[in-house]
């Protein structure tokens, strides 16, 4: 067993498959945390995962998130202090409608495995990024 500490990093550690910008934070066995970022006013590509679940948080920003999983869809606001759930599978994607970034933390189930974990997906909104 080992103790990780980690402060938000000012640069992004990678882009993720969406479009947005990903600082990686902690990781254990059962889960990782990283922290999101996309430009304001920006729309992120469709998506869906392979194997992983996702719960993210929002910090910053104002945006609308779509989900569709069989017969389920919706779009629902996202603002600071709205929390929302990515099941393996759902097809997902979000889009910032304020001048500032829309920022989340999210946390992944299990720990994201790396390259080929998301696959494109139609979206409901013109990609910008």
């Amino acid at each position: 067993m080992s103790f990780e500490t980690k402060r938000l990093g000012t640069s992004p550690d990678a882009t993720a498959p969406d479009g947005s910008e990903v600082r990686i934070l902690c990781s254990a066995s059962r889960g990782s945390l990283a922290h999101f970022t996309l430009p304001p006013h920006a729309v992120s590509r469709a998506m869906a995962h392979h194997t992983v679940d996702e719960v993210w948080y929002f910090v910053s920003g104002c945006g609308q998130m779509w989900r569709r999983s069989h017969d389920l869809e919706e779009i629902v606001d996202v603002e600071p202090g709205v929390a929302i759930t990515i099941p393996v599978g759902t097809h997902f994607q979000f889009r910032s409608v304020s001048p500032e970034p829309l920022t989340a933390v999210g946390t992944t189930m299990p720990p994201w495995p790396g390259e080929g974990e998301a696959f494109a997906v139609d979206g409901i909104w013109e990609p910008t990024v």
